[in-house]
């Protein structure tokens, strides 16, 4: 049904120079679901998660979101609309905390200004101590109570990478981007990744958009799939359906046989 529908990608087609990274593809993301992308490398699946979080503006097509087109959004404004994100390679402030990471995620849910927030009085303290009342909670969730005031720089990747994921939660998004979360990981951290994954899905209710490259991860998490292929949309469906499709055997699941 149309009302289910969150995010519609319309005959998006996404060129560098005279390279053609997306070619008229078309999905949608329902609200509510983990909705994973996926394709052999250079298939177009991160360039297509920085459309939707306006990092790239597409020749041709548009992107729906909550029924209405976006037009060149910048990805501040996707941010403020409810789109978070995170990335392939971990970006965060490796000097800072655990805690002051996940608490840059609140930036736009600060309503003070910066004279109030230096001083830190009255109504900036007031709202400083809610912010980090709900990062604490966060931290809590992701059980990464013992790091909470650790550099960053100074933890394990795994952890990092769930920090990284507090952060992109401490924005209270509607769609949550993310980009190969379980790159890196051994199979104790790809579960508990899993996990929290499943968890943020279920008790935030918040609608998940992945790529992933572990395909069993894929296909345990996902409730859609669709698959890109140098840039072309090559399938698009359930898990089982996906798995049993010869143009997605041939061109991706085939390629470890």
């Amino acid at each position: 049904m149309k009302d289910d529908i969150l995010l519609a990608v319309r005959n998006v087609s996404l060129s560098f120079g005279g390279v053609r990274a997306i070619t008229d593809v078309s999905f949608d993301i329902r609200k509510g679901e983990i909705r994973a992308i996926i394709g052999p490398n250079g298939a177009g699946k991160t360039s297509m998660l920085n459309v939707i979080n306006g990092f790239y503006h597409p020749q041709e097509g548009e992107i729906l979101f909550h029924g209405r087109a976006r037009r060149r959004m910048k990805p501040y404004e996707a941010a403020s609309q409810g789109i978070a994100r995170t990335f392939q390679n971990v970006a965060l402030f490796k000097g800072m905390s655990t805690l002051d990471n996940i608490l840059a995620g609140r930036t736009l849910k600060m309503h003070r200004g910066f004279f109030w927030q230096t001083l830190r009085h009255g109504p900036a303290l007031a709202e400083e101590i809610e912010h980090r009342k709900f990062c604490e909670e966060i931290i809590d969730f992701l059980e990464i109570e013992h790091i909470r005031k650790a550099p960053v720089g100074s933890l394990p990747y795994g952890l990092q990478k769930r920090v990284e994921l507090g952060r992109a939660l401490a924005m209270e998004p509607t769609l949550l981007l993310l980009d190969e979360p379980m790159a890196g990981m051994n199979l104790e951290e790809k579960q508990d990744m899993s996990r929290f994954i499943i968890d943020v899905n279920q008790q935030y209710g918040t609608t998940i958009a992945l790529i992933e490259h572990d395909i069993g991860v894929v296909m345990d998490l996902s409730d859609r799939i669709v698959v890109l292929e140098y840039g072309h949309k090559i399938a698009d469906g359930v898990p089982d359906a996906v798995k049993n499709d010869q143009k997605v055997i041939d061109a991706y699941l085939g390629v470890a046989h």
